[in-house]
């Protein structure tokens, strides 16, 4: 069958790229894999994209492409305002992307924003398996997006979480919606998994206050009190780098914490440590707790909402903490630190159990998917029924975006 993917841009480090190529990179090796670029920033990906997917950007932003064009310039009417990316969109760009979901020839189209699979809903033409990638939470969302959300999702053939608990609050929320949910997939160490002798915590993520990064720095000084020989390095970049440095600086942690910048792939540092520590205070999913477990590190997470315990096995591959609480991050730190049988057989499970995430089980879960979904077609479904229910929900779409945008402006 043939496979699209629409996404928002397909040419930075973002966890979605990131996972979209893992998945159409292990759909490739059965069928044929698109991905639709909405923008164009650069010459290459950051990523590396096999010869056997096509890419296709759908409007170029370098100097002397499609953002000078006019209509660039003009605000868009049918990309939700209520999006987070909304003023990234112009007149030209859902121009585009109808266009290019007018003209399709995929059997299945995957959206891969709330913002995209409103499009796909609405415009995707009736021969389209039509499926909404979720990548954060129904709960992330502002009122107004979640209010739209829920009026255009009803015309997506299924809405895809990467969490089965999000999952749970997408259903409550919108029971006329067909939701999955299927777990981002991480390939396979390409270096030496870790030894697990190094003395050395790894971490890894933006630099963002939801990381609470702080709080493990906090943690840290705790686990140093009492293990002066363990070290600490923070991957990632972001607004709150600064804040950081300054708890590491209060902590006189210079020597036992370093802030490393971006990494892209991140397998040689995973392996390089012993123990991955994640602090969020929320994760869509857990990215980066697959990628350390695939390398052979024991993750101490806190258990937040609402990826890290559909991962995690409490006591088997790793240990699940209280939220905002470096007390507790310490102690779980150090659980591990001081012993290393503990320490050697969750290593073990972290790597036996995260296999399960690898993208060939993964896709195989779409392909199943997208099978049922195809076999669905039916000329009842197709008939009258789905057309009056799809110009049902353009009034809706369009009053309500109305609404919104006059009360943006108010």
């Amino acid at each position: 069958m043939k496979i699209s993917f629409l996404l928002h841009h397909a040419y930075g480090v973002g966890g979605t790229i990131r996972t979209v190529f893992n998945l159409a990179g292990a759909l490739a090796d059965r069928h044929d894999v698109e991905i639709a670029s909405v923008f164009r920033y650069r010459e290459w990906t950051k990523f590396h994209l096999g010869p056997e997917i096509r890419l296709t950007p759908l409007t170029d932003m370098r100097v002397g492409g499609d953002a000078e064009r006019p209509l660039h310039s003009r605000p868009a009417r049918s990309y939700p305002a209520s999006d987070g990316r909304y003023v990234q969109h112009s007149r030209l760009t859902e121009n585009r992307i109808k266009a290019w979901l007018a003209h399709t020839d995929a059997d299945v189209v995957i959206g891969t924003r709330p913002g995209l699979n409103v499009l796909l809903a609405r415009f995707a033409p009736q021969h389209v398996v039509r499926i909404g990638q979720e990548h954060l939470t129904h709960n992330s969302y502002r009122f107004a997006l979640r209010t739209q959300l829920r009026h255009c999702y009803p015309q997506l053939d299924a809405l895809v979480t990467v969490t089965e608990a999000d999952a749970e609050i997408y259903r409550q929320h919108m029971p006329r919606v067909r939701v999955t949910a299927i777990p981002n997939s991480v390939p396979a160490p390409t270096v030496e998994l870790s030894s697990g002798t190094a003395p050395l915590v790894v971490a890894a993520g933006r630099l963002v206050p939801g990381k609470r990064f702080d709080q493990l720095v906090d943690a840290f000084a705790g686990v140093v009190s009492e293990r002066p020989d363990w070290r600490l390095q923070i991957y990632g970049d972001g607004p709150e780098r600064n804040t950081i440095q300054a708890r590491i600086d209060h902590h006189a942690l210079n020597d036992h914490v370093k802030l490393m910048g971006t990494h892209t792939p991140m397998d040689a540092q995973w392996a390089s440590a012993s123990l991955a520590a994640v602090s969020s205070s929320g994760e869509s999913f857990g990215m980066t707790i697959v990628e350390a477990m695939r390398c052979g590190l024991p993750v101490i997470s806190t258990n937040c909402p609402l990826g890290p315990a559909e991962i995690i096995h409490h006591g088997s591959d790793g240990l699940l903490i209280p939220v905002n609480d470096p007390t507790a991050m310490a102690q779980a730190l150090l659980s591990l630190i001081n012993d290393n049988q503990a320490r050697r057989q969750m290593a073990h499970a972290a790597r036996d159990n995260a296999r399960c995430f690898d993208p060939h089980h993964i896709s195989a879960r779409y392909e199943a998917l997208f099978t049922e979904l195809l076999h669905a077609r039916s000329a009842a479904r197709q008939g009258w029924g789905r057309r009056l229910s799809a110009a049902r929900t353009e009034v809706i779409f369009v009053l309500t975006e109305r609404l919104f945008r006059a009360l943006n402006r108010s």
